[in-house]
């Protein structure tokens, strides 16, 4: 008893011993097991925008791997325009009133637009800013009356189920104010369909995933210039985004696994029955602070 006595220290450290070993090892690869799962931070990611469908990096990349311009890139000198001030008033103000009067109009003529403004349009999407200058954007024009019907059958057939099952009660009231529904006849009257992609990655000489910083605000950038661009030439078009149509656009339109679709612009001129709702703007002062 006596020497079971003077033993009880020994055991009851060694126990802790081993306790300690046990909880230190658990811990160990707990971290291992986190770090593992970590990603790197990556701020350029939208992650509010995000879906199932975009394609991570692959972490052999290399944070810090050069990877587009050349490293000791040129700067040249740079004169802006320089209007007095009266003439910055008028000119913001024409242009205001231009882009006021755009709509969203669903109902265009199959009138044949010049190819040429198609073109100059998307030159003027370009000009958009991108993060790292890396103009993550595919700009697929479509004038193809086959290709145009597919597209059409794809976006239905999709946007059937979008309004039965997967929209929402709520969703779908509130469109059906404004007389939309899942039938889309402008994707084949539309002398031109506009598919914007966004490339969630780019791909260097050497074949390693280039990455593409804001890919999906940088290109929605764009889609905003187009916008204004298509306004400016007398063309107008309805914002689609085919909700569950990207993947099949995609294949449809053979493009690579890179990019996703962002938007789908009809464009054309309005039909002479055309209609648009009867809507207002938000007066300045409900959408601006001046602190």
């Amino acid at each position: 008893m006596a020497l079971f006595s003077s033993l009880t220290p020994v055991f009851l450290a060694i126990i802790c011993v081993l306790i300690g070993v046990i909880i230190k090892k658990t811990n160990g690869e707990k971290e291992k097991r986190d770090t593992k799962s970590k990603h790197p931070s990556r701020p350029w990611v939208d992650e509010d925008l995000k879906d199932g469908t975009d394609h991570p990096l692959e972490e052999e990349e290399g944070e810090e791997e050069w990877q587009g311009l050349e490293e000791n890139i040129a700067h040249v000198p740079f004169t802006g325009e320089r209007y007095s001030e009266a003439e910055m008033i008028k000119r913001s103000q024409a242009f205001y009133e231009l882009l006021n009067k755009r709509r969203s109009v669903r109902f265009l003529s199959d009138e044949p637009v010049p190819r040429e403004v198609i073109d100059n349009v998307i030159r003027t999407a370009g000009t958009s800013p991108s993060g790292a200058h890396t103009e993550p954007w595919t700009f697929v024009v479509v004038q193809d009356p086959y290709l145009k019907h597919k597209i059409r059958e794809i976006v239905e057939e999709e946007e059937e189920i979008n309004y039965k099952k997967r929209m929402g009660d709520r969703w779908v009231n509130d469109l059906k104010r404004l007389r939309t529904n899942w039938i889309k006849e402008y994707l084949d009257t539309a002398p031109y369909l506009i598919l914007i992609f966004k490339q969630v990655y780019g791909q260097l000489p050497n074949g390693k995933k280039k990455t593409h910083y804001y890919n999906e605000i940088s290109v929605s950038i764009a889609c905003g210039i187009l916008l204004a661009a298509l306004q400016n030439a007398g063309l107008y078009t309805v914002t689609s985004t085919p909700l569950n149509c990207g993947p099949q656009l995609r294949v449809l339109l053979q493009r690579p696994a890179n990019e996703k679709l962002l938007l789908l612009l009809p464009v054309g001129y309005p039909r002479k029955d055309a209609t648009v709702p009867a809507l207002t703007r938000k007066p300045l002062e409900d959408i601006m602070v001046v602190m």
